[in-house]
């Protein structure tokens, strides 16, 4: 069982009231593999909202909000379901200040990014959950499949 992001599969939550839907993350959700979290809707964020990204450990909505609390709730929120159901894996969304995994925004709002992680991924490895992309679960489970 996975977590995964909820605008992976589909989920209207990204902060302009979007999607990145990815037909593998939707396959593992609709087989029952995967439970979707959005830590930035779980934290009190509306959808659409003010485009966020971390800048010097906290995250900053674009009009200069320090918006950094509700990450944090969203994260721990995201954390709790985890522990709810013995989840060891989580899919989620690369670049966001949520859920970047191997790179985030830079914080300059000008598509610019780096190497980091979002709050949500840092708060879930340290509590020793493993955190991917979806294009790394189908690097690693999808390979053998062609």
């Amino acid at each position: 069982m996975y977590l995964i992001s909820a605008c992976l599969i589909g989920d209207n939550v990204k902060y302009d009231g979007t999607n990145n839907l990815h037909i593998v993350a939707k396959e593992l959700y609709d087989s029952g593999q995967a439970i979707p979290v959005c830590p930035e809707v779980f934290g009190g964020l509306s959808t659409p909202r003010i485009p966020s990204e971390i800048q010097a450990g906290n995250v900053i909505a674009k009009d200069g909000v320090d918006v950094t609390d509700y990450f944090q709730r969203g994260a721990k929120r995201t954390l709790e379901i985890a522990k709810e159901h013995g989840i060891q894996y989580a899919i989620l969304q690369e670049r966001s200040p949520s859920c970047g995994v191997h790179e985030i925004y830079d914080g300059s709002f000008t598509g610019a990014k780096i190497a980091g992680s979002g709050i949500t991924t840092s708060l879930l490895r340290e509590h020793g959950i493993t955190v991917i992309t979806i294009e790394d679960y189908v690097r690693d489970h999808h390979e053998t499949d062609q």
